[in-house]
């Protein structure tokens, strides 16, 4: 691995989202269309209550709040320690949620083996080497544990729009959303070890249609449309940690 791309790579991401996302990161407020995103996460996985879970790429804890209220027991690491200090004075105490400082290539000892679930929500995309951070990210879970994301779909015309005509988006912050296709993650997952592959997508209005009045029930009448499938904009990854794996 090119230490010096990483290093690059990491520094732009830090400064892609202080600078630039700090409101569209804000902690879900519970809209129908945030807590869709939260509850199809938690019904793919199966989390449990008595699971301990880490939050990759966390952020200021848009996800990782909720989970928190859901009653969940959750860890959050993310590169950015800005954001880490904005996630502890959103959490004001309520949940103490540990927090890392980390980048998922270098996880502190700590955190080896620790977790039965390793969760994150529109974060994979992010990554400067999706196949090395799932070889190192194997190495966080417990033996028969799990690794869930939740992601855009490459297959989504609408996200390449978006990054193009959104003034502070970029190509080099979210253009790795190209590689979110089954084929590319399945053999990162795969060559990380991991076992029992699967993937579910969902969604697709946005959030002005998903939050008004009947807006929920529409969208699933259109999702559950079979030719519209393949470019359904969220998609879910899950793989397993092989049990008898240190």
């Amino acid at each position: 691995m090119d230490e010096t791309k990483r290093t690059e790579h990491n520094q732009y991401q830090i400064d892609y989202f202080e600078q630039n996302f700090k409101k569209t990161m804000q902690p879900a407020v519970g809209t129908p269309y945030s807590n869709r995103q939260v509850d199809e996460l938690v019904q793919y996985a199966n989390l449990q209550k008595d699971e301990l879970i880490l939050d990759v790429g966390c952020g200021i804890g848009r996800y990782t709040l909720p989970l928190a209220e859901r009653g969940f027991n959750v860890e959050g690491l993310d590169l950015t320690q800005g954001l880490l200090d904005q996630l502890h004075k959103h959490d004001g105490g309520r949940y103490d949620i540990p927090l890392y400082c980390a980048d998922v290539l270098n996880p502190p000892q700590e955190l080896i083996g620790k977790y039965d679930v390793l969760v994150g929500f529109f974060t994979l995309h992010h990554l400067h080497d999706i196949h090395a951070c799932y070889a190192s990210m194997i190495n966080l879970l417990k033996p028969g544990g799990r690794i869930i994301f939740l992601e855009p779909n490459a297959y989504n015309p609408l996200y390449y729009v978006q990054i193009a005509l959104t003034p502070r988006m970029t190509w080099d912050g979210d253009g790795g959303v190209r590689l979110m296709r089954r084929g590319y993650i399945f053999d990162a997952m795969e060559k990380a070890g991991f076992e029992k592959f699967s993937i579910e997508r969902f969604g697709f209005f946005p959030p002005m249609v998903v939050n008004r009045s009947g807006g929920q029930a529409l969208e699933r009448i259109f999702e559950s449309i079979p030719i519209w499938q393949p470019i359904l904009p969220f998609q879910m990854f899950m793989g397993y940690k092989p049990n008898g794996t240190s």
